[in-house]
């Protein structure tokens, strides 16, 4: 007969996890000097792209997406906007900017437009 370890409590969790000199909470301090991954930096690892391949194929200047993902600035809403659509449809936004003719439909813009709409809206 094997013995079933017993569910830990919330209250022993929290003791356990406080307990563990590597596992302690976050201070205000350790908050303030952390920074957090841009956005623009977590789409373009995404898509496997360099900083050159990024910038050159949504047409962004290099010189801006470095200092967005070093984090010296940040998009403005047209560019988070911007971002917003590369991140659902890369490929749709890539052939938008070539003048190829576009696999789909131009109401698909549309579509993404209003997503963004109601995005801003609910902020």
């Amino acid at each position: 007969m094997t013995d079933t370890p017993k569910p830990m409590t919330e209250q022993e969790i929290e003791e356990a996890a406080r307990s563990d000199p590597d596992a302690q909470p976050l201070t205000e301090e350790d908050l303030r000097r952390m920074r957090r991954v841009p956005q623009v930096k977590v789409i373009r690892r995404a898509l496997h792209l360099t900083q050159e391949e990024f910038a050159g194929r949504y047409q962004i200047p290099i010189g801006t997406l470095r200092d967005w993902e070093q984090g010296r600035t940040e998009p403005d809403q047209p560019a988070r906007a911007y971002l917003k659509v590369i991140a659902r449809d890369p490929e749709w936004v890539r052939q938008m900017l070539c003048g190829a003719p576009p696999k789909r439909p131009v109401a698909k813009l549309e579509e993404l437009l209003a997503e963004l709409r109601e995005d801003r809206d609910a902020r």
